[in-house]
């Protein structure tokens, strides 16, 4: 079909031969269209993303320590500055969020004999890798380390290769103006409605290849609203002290969760932007909105600083520490992202660490000092479903790679070990509720309903591990529960049972 398409955009033969057949017409048409080379931009255009970016987030992963160096490259220029990062990091070229109706289209025009020109300011090394993963251009013109090929320089490049409208252009953003007003014809690739309007009253376009545009509730998506379900935690020192209607402190409680839910989706921000090449060839993350490029790897890293700042703003009200409980958590959290992830055991104990803080901050926005069972309980059970986790996804790997498989710092072959560790840490964390029960009794007055809690939290936790072990949770254990009907069910048993103890 793309080919057919191609045939029916290109240029009439100008040959004066009296009543050519229509077989004759394509054919001419064909070959004069193959002598003009298509010149085919890389960011935003054969890729969804930016490939400087990138190459600073595989850059930031693998030695994090040295991001000081950045500056000091950026300061020999830009060109320099992207020969040092390809050389240092180069992204998985493979695996990149490619435009697949472009690439259709690019492929037709190879096989119709075409010359593919790929032409970007990435640097060369880049460049080259992606034409070889391709397998689809002639040649390659990009940064070499002394010149930045950007905007004038590269529509004078071309200009010198094939001349004034000697070549047909395919780009995506508005300062693509130049090259276009150089080329012969103007391909647009996801370009935004006023770029379609200005390109079709300026230039000649040839075709539009259609990309949607990313909207409100793909921006939202990406911060895993799903997941701040999680940051509920901060209202349970408010129901274990039975102060959930004090109206001064639920105040601060819901101020509190603003906080830690605006906190924690720029964590999973950074954790998608610096997961991306892992993401890319995971069977089921790949479909995240940074990995399968439908959000722009640029607008990520925009968020991130915003979303910290909405959560500082939300701390204003909040005693002096919680902001720095808030700190203290995000810190732990990118240390978590760039190194502590990949040593297993680290991992989920951080994991573990990370919710627990969560509920310190609640105790601290409501003026509560949490106990030290209520600690040790969250701890333990935090580490539970931080091991489910790994072991639902050995599981889910075991299926597709067999027992070769990893999952980061673990081989697929230590599932039983994981499990074994997760089942007894979701058990020890049940020891402490019971036995602060049993000590406390006096003081609950309506106390077999805080053992029917306890019983069903048990029983949820009983059957994760055997769903987990069926291959049934193929994402967080969390967000499986929210789209799970049983777990849903005994969530909602276990707020009415502690919104009628309390």
């Amino acid at each position: 079909m793309d080919a057919h398409l191609a045939d029916a955009h290109r240029p009439r033969s100008q040959e004066t031969e009296p009543a050519p057949s229509p077989r004759a017409g394509s054919e001419g048409a064909a070959r004069s269209e193959s002598i003009v080379p298509l010149v085919v931009a890389l960011d935003g255009t054969l890729v969804s993303t930016n490939m400087l970016a990138e190459s600073c987030l595989v850059f930031a992963k693998a030695k994090p320590l040295q991001l000081f160096r950045l500056p000091f490259w950026l300061a020999r220029g830009r060109a320099w500055f992207k020969r040092r990062l390809a050389m240092e990091a180069m992204p998985d070229l493979a695996t990149l969020p490619y435009n697949s109706e472009l690439l259709a289209f690019l492929k037709a025009q190879k096989q119709a004999g075409r010359q593919l020109v790929l032409a970007t300011g990435a640097d060369a090394a880049v460049a080259r890798g992606v034409a070889q993963v391709l397998g689809l251009f002639d040649t390659v013109l990009a940064s070499d380390g002394a010149t930045n090929l950007t905007g004038q320089r590269i529509r004078d490049r071309l200009v010198l290769e094939f001349g004034e409208k000697g070549f047909d252009y395919a780009g995506s953003a508005e300062r693509d103006g130049d090259i276009w007003q150089a080329a012969r014809k103007a391909i647009l690739v996801g370009p935004t409605a006023a770029l379609r309007k200005i390109a079709t009253r300026t230039y000649d376009v040839d075709r539009v290849f259609e990309a949607p545009s990313p909207g409100a509730m793909a921006h939202l998506h990406a911060l895993r609203p799903h997941h701040w379900f999680k940051s509920g935690l901060v209202f349970l020192p408010l129901l274990v002290t039975h102060q959930l209607y004090d109206a001064s402190k639920f105040l601060h409680a819901v101020l509190a969760f603003g906080a830690v839910s605006l906190c924690a989706s720029s964590v999973y921000l950074l954790n998608d932007l610096l997961d991306l090449p892992d993401d890319r060839r995971h069977p089921h993350k790949k479909n995240r909105m940074l990995a399968s490029g439908q959000l722009p790897v640029g607008r990520a890293l925009v968020m991130t600083p915003l979303l910290l700042l909405g959560a500082a703003l939300a701390s204003v009200a909040q005693p002096p520490q919680f902001l720095a409980v808030i700190a203290l958590y995000f810190v732990l959290m990118l240390a978590y992202c760039l190194r502590l992830r990949d040593f297993g055991g680290w991992d989920v104990l951080t994991l573990a660490v990370g919710y627990s803080l969560r509920v310190v901050a609640g105790g601290v926005a409501e003026s509560i000092e949490a106990s030290i069972w209520l600690l040790t309980s969250c701890f333990f059970l935090f580490l539970g479903l931080a091991l489910l986790k790994r072991y639902a996804e050995m599981v889910t790997i075991r299926s597709l790679r067999g027992l070769e498989g990893r999952v980061r710092a673990y081989a697929v072959a230590d599932s039983g070990l994981v499990a074994l560790y997760g089942g007894f840490s979701t058990s020890i964390a049940l020891l402490p509720l019971a036995i602060h029960l049993a000590i406390e009794r006096p003081l609950h007055a309506r106390y077999e309903l805080a053992w029917i809690c306890l019983a069903l939290l048990m029983f949820w936790l009983a059957r994760m591990w055997l769903l987990a072990g069926r291959g049934y949770i193929r994402i967080d254990p969390v967000a499986f529960a929210l789209t799970d009907r049983v777990s849903r069910t005994v969530g909602i048993l276990m707020a009415l049972t502690m919104l009628i103890a309390t």
